[in-house]
Parts: structure tokens; C-alpha cells; sequence
């Protein structure tokens, strides 16, 4: 590929990227800015600010009536995509962190759509494997412990519908999956991405988003 047919992103384009896609409203302004004053560096695991009107935009677009989060943090993400949903949809969200996930529920209460969002807390794994196996999720979004993630997938493929989609954060993992070497979290994020690469369930796309996002969609 000719290097020219990449634009760098400068904190500039960046900025024009921002004001071209839907604003943060209030609450989610505040949330952003609570999740740092609380948490300091570990608020760089919430979704970028572009990322959270794609995650709306792609409920949407595939008409999701359940979606599962696996990965609340304080709750940014499943407010996008809760507001996205038509009455009576649903998004089950998944984390350990009672602290964190608190922030997100002041958030959703302010916005009104606590009633769409069920947060459940525990072990992810535990709470993926206890949902129905039929085929019936939307969408899903992965944004957790990285090296869970070949875990996560693979109790989500067989319970998203055909043409579902399934969204994974950080695939990059900050550059470290370029790197034959790495291990820890980017490695497991390598091997993870090799395992959909590999999977004839889904159709994939990799995406240059943030950190890395991969959207695959069920065939």
C-alpha cells in the first residue's frame, strides 16, 4: 500500500473528526469528566469519544433489540447504545467493579435509560455462559480483560443471531500486536485476532478506530 494513502491523524483532524460527529450532551460530558477526576489514568479504558456515537449508529443499523457489553467500566458505552434502543430493548452489561459501574449508573439514571441497561456484576465468563444459548444477541461489544477475549467470543458467536454483530476494542492492544514477542495482554490480543481472522462463523472487518476495533457480523 502506498504510505500516502494514509492521513496521519493530527490532534487537528482529530478535532475536526469530533465536531463532525454527534456531540456529548451533559451527562455523558460529565461522566467523561468524573471518570477522570475519580480515576485518573485507568479513565483511558473508557470509550474514545468517537467511538460511542459508531456504537449507537451500528445498534442501529442492525436493528438490535438485545445487546451484551462485555466490559462496563463507568458505563459510557452502554449508555450510547441503550439510547439507541427501540422500546423495549435491552443491554446486559458485564463487569467486576461495583466502584466504577457506579458512575455509570448515576450516568444512565440522569439520562433515562436506566431501565434498558442491566448491569450485572461478576465474573463475565460466569454471566455469558448463564445466558440462554439460542441465537438471539444483536450486537455485542468486548472491551475487557484482554486475555478473556477468545473466551468471550466464542459464547457470544453461537448466541448472536445471524446477521448479528459482534465489536471488539482495542485489537491493537497500543501496537504491541505487530510484535512477535509480546506477551501479556498483547499477545493474547495477537492470538485473539488470528482467532477471528481464522473463524468462518463471521465475516470481519479491522478498523484504524481508537485503539484498534474489529467488527465482525454473523453469517
Amino acid at each position: 500500500m502506498d504510505p500516502d494513502q494514509v492521513t496521519p491523524l493530527t490532534p487537528e483532524l482529530y478535532d475536526y473528526v469530533l465536531r463532525h460527529n454527534p456531540q456529548l450532551d451533559r451527562v455523558r460530558r460529565e461522566l467523561v469528566d468524573t471518570t477522570y477526576e475519580k480515576l485518573g489514568g485507568r479513565a483511558r479504558m473508557q470509550v474514545s469519544e468517537e467511538q460511542g456515537p459508531l456504537l449507537a449508529f451500528l445498534a442501529k443499523l442492525v436493528g438490535a433489540r438485545l445487546i451484551v457489553e462485555v466490559g462496563t467500566f463507568t458505563g459510557m458505552s452502554a449508555l450510547w447504545m441503550a439510547e439507541a434502543l427501540p422500546d423495549g430493548g435491552k443491554v446486559i452489561t458485564c463487569d467486576v467493579s461495583e466502584e466504577w459501574t457506579a458512575y455509570g449508573r448515576e450516568a444512565w439514571e440522569k439520562a433515562g435509560v436506566a431501565d434498558r441497561i442491566d448491569l450485572r456484576i461478576g465474573p463475565a465468563l460466569d454471566t455469558l455462559r448463564a445466558l440462554p444459548a439460542d441465537p438471539v444477541i444483536d450486537l455485542s461489544f468486548i472491551d475487557a480483560d484482554k486475555e478473556n477475549n477468545g473466551r468471550y467470543w466464542e459464547e457470544l458467536v453461537p448466541r448472536t443471531r445471524p446477521g448479528g454483530m459482534i465489536v471488539v476494542d482495542n485489537v491493537f492492544f497500543h501496537g504491541e500486536v505487530t510484535d512477535p514477542e509480546a506477551t501479556g495482554g498483547g499477545g493474547a490480543t495477537r492470538d485473539f485476532n488470528e482467532q477471528v481472522l481464522a473463524d468462518d462463523r463471521v465475516e470481519s472487518v479491522m478498523l484504524t478506530v481508537a485503539d484498534g476495533l474489529t467488527l465482525a457480523r454473523k453469517r
